[in-house]
């Protein structure tokens, strides 16, 4: 990055400091008497300072705006409709929180990881490096680690924090040598099982003027159920709230008191608008899932918690241990929103006073002006992605949903699926008989719309790759039938119970989820049917599905007890012969049925 921007920057917190000292000002005029430092002297200083807090999680590296239903997000009208917002994109990611930190001398920004990871061609095609050039470009100050950044494993993690060119890859530009995260990445609960020490950095301390506000990253414990083997090998991930009350203890001694944890880990609101009230009827009543009962346990001493992992929109408080009102956020996912929050520092306690922190959420809207800085980057990057990421696949009639899509089953779900069914097939390539993916490994839609000038209906590798960009191998393995029904039943039990994955399925596989009933029972076990006919516990059957899958990933233990394995072709390969196969300019590719999965509601 040249030098200008930083100059320019500085000088902006000079004159916003100064714009800011008047509010301040008038702040601590309004007072009651008593509660501020009586003798204003000379040069006194303020006895609360607002600190501003701008946060935002799991961009996965969105550096273009999400095509479709993905790139949306849902705002509740006064008349109780709700209206869809196209968002999101960091050319309006830089220029929100730029304008956000206009008059804010105290301004710090941070993420609640997945940053990085499952991204789109631009960014994934080079191991993330525009990700990470774009973050430091958009002041990113702290950021947790997500289940995502180990993808790749620790040593190319380190290599996104310290720089350095791709081992296998080399440096992408000529003379040009990635240089890495300017912001530290958080690990508190991830260590090296040889040595016990921390992975990376377990906190940091943010200070300007006398201020200082620690922060603590983790992600969920849960990481290595949800992460290839080979990108967990050698850690051990530690208990949230364990770990981040162990690090809040040691701030507090080094004399921080104002703490904000970063996690990765978070919550279901019951509704997915942004604008939506979760501390309606009571303080987190309109919240559920893992983080309330993270948030419940977590220290008094940590004053704020920036979540992610669950891509929803969110600001509720959760009573601390103590029954004291905490702020819980979290910005959606794809840079669609940010959070702002008011964190009120009182320089004589050195804590933030928790009756006045203020939080909401903002859409990233995209009828603001675009940050030049992130054009040029994005305009670099696609340039050298240009010769792959524009060759045509195949075509399509209309938009096939897949991440856009909230139903059970996904007309793009059963594209991918039958793709798999249909590459795996053959006796020499691994005699699949069924197969399944796992839903949160379809990362996006399939847009009817061009992306560039490809021209409508085109699919090209860039849109493919942006749909399952993990380039897992597949595997085909003998299951049993009774095999083949606990791994269905496990979408919605176990691990999977509060919050079901539903395996999307090929063409033949039909059953019944019965929503009404509670855990394994959701899956009506005698309605689970293979081309007609039931499933026979004793019988071995041929079953494709990614390594993810095949590793016992996503809760789905089952499914790891495979026997016979064969690698085949990647979910990429197979999902692009497929398109190959099956359209055609004429004859394009209409979206399928969604008539496997009967969902008793």
């Amino acid at each position: 990055m040249s030098a200008t921007p930083q100059k320019n920057r500085a000088t902006r917190r000079v004159l916003a400091a100064a714009a800011g000292l008047a509010t301040v000002g008038a702040l601590v005029a309004a007072m009651p008497a008593g509660a501020h430092d009586r003798g204003h002297g000379h040069g006194h200083k303020p006895r609360t300072v607002d600190v501003q807090l701008l946060s935002f999680n799991d961009l996965h590296g969105n550096l273009e705006p999400p095509a479709g239903s993905a790139g949306n997000v849902s705002e509740t009208q006064s008349d109780g409709t709700v209206k869809a917002i196209p968002a999101g994109g960091v050319e309006y990611l830089a220029t929100s929180l730029r304008t956000a930190r206009k008059g804010n001398p105290y301004s710090v920004t941070a993420a609640g990881g997945d940053m990085v990871g499952a991204s789109p061609l631009l960014s994934g095609l080079f191991h993330d490096e525009p990700t990470i050039e774009a973050l430091n470009g958009l002041d990113l100050d702290v950021t947790a680690v997500g289940n995502h950044e180990f993808d790749e494993g620790a040593a190319e993690l380190a290599r996104l924090q310290n720089g350095g060119c791709h081992p296998v890859e080399g440096c992408y530009e000529k003379g040009k040598k990635f240089k890495g995260a300017d912001f530290p990445y958080l690990a508190a609960n991830v260590t090296k099982e040889k040595t016990g020490r921390p992975l990376l950095k377990p906190y940091t301390v943010w200070k300007k003027n006398g201020v200082k506000i620690g922060f603590i990253g983790v992600t969920l414990e849960g990481t290595p159920d949800i992460v290839t083997a080979n990108g967990v090998k050698g850690l051990k991930f530690h208990d949230e709230v364990e770990t981040i009350n162990k690090y809040a203890r040691e701030l507090d001694r080094k004399g921080v008191k104002s703490i904000v944890a970063l996690i990765h880990e978070g919550g279901a609101p019951a509704s997915t608008s942004y604008n939506y009230d979760c501390d309606s009827p009571g303080a987190g009543d309109g919240i559920s899932g893992p983080i309330v009962d993270i948030a419940k346990g977590i220290t008094p001493k940590v004053d704020a918690l920036v979540t992610g992992h669950t891509h929803q929109a969110y600001v509720c408080t959760v009573p601390d241990p103590s029954g004291k009102p905490r702020m819980v956020t979290s910005a959606s996912s794809f840079g669609k929103l940010y959070t702002d929050t008011t964190l009120t520092y009182d320089r004589r306690t050195k804590d933030i006073v928790r009756t006045s922190v203020k939080s909401a959420n903002h859409v990233v809207t995209r009828d603001q002006a675009k940050a030049t800085d992130m054009t040029r980057l994005i305009d670099r990057w696609n340039k050298l992605a240009a010769p792959i990421a524009s060759k045509p696949q195949g075509w399509i009639s209309a938009d096939i949903n897949g991440r856009g899509s909230t139903a059970p089953e996904k007309p793009l779900g059963n594209v991918i699926a039958d793709a798999q069914l249909e590459g795996l097939a053959p006796a020499d390539k691994g005699g699949a008989e069924v197969a399944f993916m796992n839903p949160g490994g379809i990362r996006a839609d399939l847009v009817h719309k061009a992306s560039g000038s490809e021209g409508d209906g085109v699919v090209t590798y860039g849109e493919a790759f942006t749909v399952q960009p993990f380039t897992n191998m597949m595997n085909v393995v003998d299951l049993t039938g009774a095999q083949l029904v606990t791994a269905l039943q496990q979408q919605v039990s176990g691990s999977n119970q509060a919050s079901p994955k539903i395996l999307q399925v090929s063409k033949g596989l039909t059953y019944t989820l019965d929503l009404t009933k509670s855990g394994a029972d959701r899956v009506v076990a005698d309605t689970i049917k293979l081309n007609g006919e039931a499933i026979d516990p004793a019988r071995t059957y041929r079953v494709a599905m990614n390594e993810f899958l095949a590793g016992g990933g996503d809760g789905f233990a089952a499914l790891g007890e495979g026997t016979n394995k064969l690698v085949g072709a990647s979910d990429l390969d197979l999902f692009n012969a497929y398109l190959a196969a099956h359209s055609t300019a004429a004859a394009p590719l209409a979206p399928p049925a969604t008539d496997r999965i009967t969902v008793i509601q």
